[in-house]
C-alpha cells in the first residue's frame, strides 16, 4: 500500500487555478500542432531529404512518450506544482532552441526538449484532484483534458497564418512566449500540493521503461518509410516486446515502482487505458484527413481548393467544442457517471464518422463533422481521467494519468502510421507526386469508426465505479452532500473526522483498507468532517485518516455485510507530517 505524507500548502488554492492550469494545456498542444503547417516545406527549410525531415516531428513524439509517465511519478514523489514548471521550462528552452536555427540536428534537439511539456497533462490533472472540492473538481478534469484538443484547434488557424505571412522560425519564438507566459501565471496563481508519495524515483525503471517505449514507437513511426516486412521494423518491435517485459518483472518486485503495475491490472484501469488508445486513435484520423481534403486542388474532381488558413479554421471546431463540452461532461457524470459519459462520447464520435462519409463535398460539411467529432471527443477525454482518478489512491494520480496520457499518444502514433499507410497505398501519382484519393479518406474514416466501436466494447466491459471515489458535481448545498453521502453508506462505514479538540477537519483523506491490505475505497471530508464509505463485502476492515496539519490514525473495524451503516468518528492527533 502507497501511503502519502503531506505538509500545508504555502496558499490556498484560488479561482485561478483552473484556468491557469488549462492554459498551459493549450499552451502543450499549441506545441505540438506548431509544424503541422509547413510539414510539406522541411526538407526544404531545413535543406535535407523528406525521410530525415521527418525526425523533426518523430522526436517530439518520443520525448513526450517517455517524459508523460516520469514526470507524472516525479510529481507524486517531489511535487506537481514543482514539476509541471520544470516540464514548460525545458519546453522554452526547446523553442527558442529550434527559434535560432535552420539546420536540422539542432532543429531535433529543439523539438525533442519541447516533447517534454507533454507531463503537463497528467500533472495538472493531479494538482486539481488534490486541490480543489469536489462540485468543481469534475467540469476542471474535464477541460483540463480537452485542452488538448482545445489547443490544437486553435493552434492549426493561427500556426498557418504565421507561417504564410512570417518567417516559419516565428512558430518557435511565439511558442516560447506563451510556455514562459504559462510559466509565471503557473508560480502566481498555482500553489503546491501537499500529497506527497512515500519512496525514491525507480531511476532503473524510468530507463526501462523510456527504451521499450523508444523501441516500440520508432518502428510504428518510420515502418512505412522502413517497410513493414523488413528487418530493422520487425527487430525493433521484438526488442520493445524484450525490454517492456523485462522492465515489467523489474517493476512487480519494487516496493516503489515507476508504474504501479498492480494497480495498472486492475480492470478499470486497464480498459481505461485500452479505451484511450482508441479515442486517440479517433481523434487524430479527422486532423490527418479534413485538412487534406480541404486543401486539395478542386481539379482532382474531389479536392475543396481551399487555402491552409481557411483549411485550418474549417478543422478549429473541432478544439473549440471540446472546450465547450466542459461544462456538459460534469453534468453528465455528476448525473450517470463517467462510464455512461464515456459511452456517450463514443457513440457522438462514431456518429461523426459515419455522417462524414457523406458530408465530404463542401467546406461547410467538414465543418459539421468537425463539431460532432469535437463534442464526440470531449465527452470521451473528458472521462478518462475521472475513470483512472477514481480508481488509483491519490498518491499515484500523477503516474497514472501521466501513463493514461501516454496510451492516447500511442493511439495518436497508432493512427498516423495506419492512415498514412492507406492514404499511401490508394494514392494516385501525378507526376511524381502522390496525390490522395478520395476512397483513401473514406477508408480512414471506416478504420475510426472499427477503433470507436472497439472502444465502445471495452467502455461497456467497464466496472460501476464506486461513486464516492469518483469526482462528480455534488450537490449544491452541504445539506444537500451530507444526505447524499448518508444515502450511499447504506451498507459501510460513516462518521466523522474530528481534530485532538473535537473541531471538524475538512477534506482529510479517508481510505478502506482490506483484510489483505488492499484499498477497497477512498473519499474526502466534507467541510463538516463528514465522510461516508461503502463496503464491498463483509469482513474486518482499517480506516486510515490523513490530513494537512495533522498526524495520521487509523482505526479498525469489522462490518457483516449487511445493508447498514456503522458510526465511527476518526480523531486526528495534532501533530504535523511533513514530507
Amino acid at each position: 500500500m502507497t501511503l502519502t505524507t503531506t505538509s500545508r500548502p504555502t496558499r490556498s488554492a484560488s479561482g485561478a487555478v483552473v484556468p491557469v492550469l488549462a492554459f498551459a494545456g493549450i499552451v502543450v498542444a499549441v506545441m505540438q500542432t506548431l509544424l503541422v503547417p509547413v510539414i510539406k516545406d522541411l526538407p526544404q527549410l531545413l535543406e535535407t531529404s523528406p525521410s530525415n525531415a521527418t525526425w523533426v516531428l518523430t522526436s517530439t513524439l518520443l520525448s513526450g512518450a517517455v517524459a508523460t509517465p516520469i514526470m507524472g511519478r516525479l510529481g507524486d514523489l517531489y511535487g506537481k506544482r514543482r514539476m509541471l514548471i520544470a516540464s514548460l521550462a525545458v519546453m522554452v528552452a526547446g523553442a527558442l532552441v529550434s527559434a535560432f536555427t535552420s539546420a536540422l540536428l539542432p532543429m531535433i534537439v529543439g523539438r525533442t526538449l519541447q516533447g517534454f511539456a507533454m507531463g503537463a497533462i497528467p500533472l495538472g490533472i493531479g494538482l486539481m484532484r488534490d486541490m480543489l472540492p469536489r462540485e468543481r473538481l469534475g467540469s476542471a478534469m474535464a477541460l483540463m483534458s480537452s485542452s488538448i484538443g482545445v489547443g490544437g484547434g486553435l493552434a492549426l488557424p493561427a500556426a498557418a497564418l504565421v507561417a504564410q505571412h512570417t518567417n516559419w522560425h516565428a512558430l518557435f519564438y511565439g511558442a516560447a512566449g506563451l510556455g514562459a507566459l504559462s510559466i509565471v501565471l503557473t508560480l502566481l496563481a498555482v500553489p503546491e500540493s501537499p500529497t506527497r508519495a512515500e519512496g525514491s524515483f525507480d531511476l532503473l525503471g524510468a530507463l526501462g521503461l523510456s527504451a521499450g517505449l523508444v523501441l516500440f514507437l520508432l518502428p510504428i513511426t518510420k515502418g512505412s518509410d522502413w517497410g513493414w516486412s523488413s528487418a530493422t521494423t520487425l527487430g525493433l518491435f521484438a526488442a520493445a516486446a524484450a525490454v517492456l517485459l523485462l522492465w515489467g518483472l523489474l517493476e512487480l518486485r519494487l516496493a516503489a515502482p515507476l508504474v504501479d503495475l498492480r494497480t495498472t491490472a486492475r480492470r478499470e484501469v486497464l480498459l481505461t487505458n485500452l479505451a484511450s488508445i482508441m479515442v486517440g486513435v479517433s481523434f487524430y484520423v479527422v486532423s490527418l484527413v479534413l485538412p487534406q481534403l480541404l486543401q486539395l486542388p478542386s481539379a482532382t474532381g474531389y479536392g475543396l481548393g481551399r487555402s491552409m488558413v481557411v483549411a485550418g479554421l474549417c478543422v478549429a471546431p473541432l478544439g473549440l467544442t471540446m472546450m465547450f463540452t466542459a461544462p456538459v461532461y460534469a453534468r453528465l457524470s455528476a448525473r450517470y457517471g463517467p462510464k455512461v459519459t464515456l459511452i456517450i462520447g463514443l457513440l457522438v464520435i462514431a456518429i461523426g464518422y459515419g455522417g462524414g462519409l457523406g458530408l465530404m463535398d463542401a467546406a461547410w460539411q467538414t465543418v459539421i463533422t468537425s463539431v460532432v467529432l469535437g463534442a464526440g471527443i470531449g465527452l470521451a477525454y473528458s472521462s478518462l481521467p475521472a475513470l483512472i482518478v477514481g480508481a488509483v489512491p491519490a498518491s499515484e494520480t500523477g503516474a497514472a494519468n501521466g501513463l493514461n496520457t501516454l496510451m492516447r499518444s500511442i493511439g495518436t502514433s497508432v493512427s498516423s502510421a495506419v492512415i498514412g499507410m492507406v492514404l499511401a497505398n490508394t494514392a494516385n501519382h501525378v507526376n511524381g507526386l502522390a496525390v490522395p484519393t478520395m476512397h483513401g479518406f473514406r477508408v480512414s474514416f471506416l478504420i475510426a469508426t472499427a477503433a470507436v466501436a472497439l472502444g465502445l466494447l471495452l467502455a461497456l466491459c467497464l466496472p460501476r465505479p464506486n461513486r464516492q471515489t469518483t469526482p462528480q458535481l455534488r450537490a449544491s448545498s452541504e445539506e444537500d452532500a451530507n444526505l447524499a453521502r448518508a444515502e450511499e453508506a447504506l451498507r459501510g462505514f460513516r462518521g466523522r473526522v474530528l481534530d485532538a479538540d473535537g473541531a471538524p477537519v475538512a477534506r482529510a483523506k479517508v481510505t478502506l483498507i482490506d483484510r489483505r491490505g488492499r484499498q477497497a475505497g477512498a473519499t474526502l471530508s466534507a467541510e463538516d468532517g463528514s465522510y461516508a464509505l461503502a463496503v464491498p463485502a463483509e469482513g474486518p476492515y482499517v480506516l486510515a485518516a490523513r490530513a494537512a496539519g495533522h498526524g495520521p490514525h487509523a482505526s479498525s473495524a469489522s462490518h457483516a455485510g449487511d445493508d447498514r451503516a456503522i458510526d465511527l468518528d476518526l480523531s486526528l492527533p495534532g501533530e504535523t507530517v511533513t514530507a
